[in-house]
């Protein structure tokens, strides 16, 4: 675990500062270090929101923990859940750059109902996801209620990134997934 490289945990580690969380332990992983079923869930360069809807066979929607922006940018920390259930798929952490996004999707953004991948997917608007780092968190408090889970553990995800056709950057993402059998508290 090092915290020397704190590129692989952007934009997590700015909401931890920002709130005067410590940030939880964290290794960079190969992606074949990976176990399934979160391998598959998070080795691929697709968006999460399509991915985790068709391995739970259900829509998504946020939950909102906390966030800020700035003029031409929003920050957000949130959890992914179910549609009808509320079960928790992923705890995240985004940077958007709203400036590079048109009416009305923008405003569809700031609503904080659908995940940025469900609302790139509708919108029509062309992108690529790129991850561009795997990681095992140690989940501390604050993330294992955020899953609504019963106790620490080691979680895996990843840093991506989002691009819109020209190559300019849209997000800037990371991705945490629940155990693959989640103890709800």
């Amino acid at each position: 675990m090092s915290h020397s490289n704190l590129q692989f945990v952007r934009p997590l580690d700015e909401f931890f500062l920002r709130q005067g969380r410590p940030l939880p332990r964290y290794t960079v992983l190969n992606p074949e270090q990976l176990p399934e079923p979160d391998q598959s869930l998070l080795v691929h360069e697709r968006d999460m929101t399509r991915t985790l809807e068709q391995f739970h066979s259900g829509r998504i929607h946020l939950r909102v923990l906390s966030r800020h922006q700035t003029e031409d940018a929003y920050w957000r920390e949130s959890v992914l859940e179910l549609d009808g259930t509320n079960q928790a798929v992923e705890f995240g952490a985004i940077k958007i750059y709203l400036d590079r996004f048109p009416e009305p999707w923008r405003q569809h953004i700031l609503e904080e109902r659908r995940p940025l991948g469900g609302i790139l997917n509708e919108s029509g608007i062309a992108y690529s996801s790129r991850p561009t780092a795997y990681l095992r968190f140690m989940a501390d408090e604050f993330i294992c209620e955020a899953l609504h889970l019963t106790a620490p553990g080691f979680l895996h995800g990843r840093q991506n990134t989002l691009r819109n056709a020209e190559g300019a950057v849209l997000a800037e993402i990371i991705e945490i997934l629940p155990p693959p059998t989640v103890q709800r508290a």
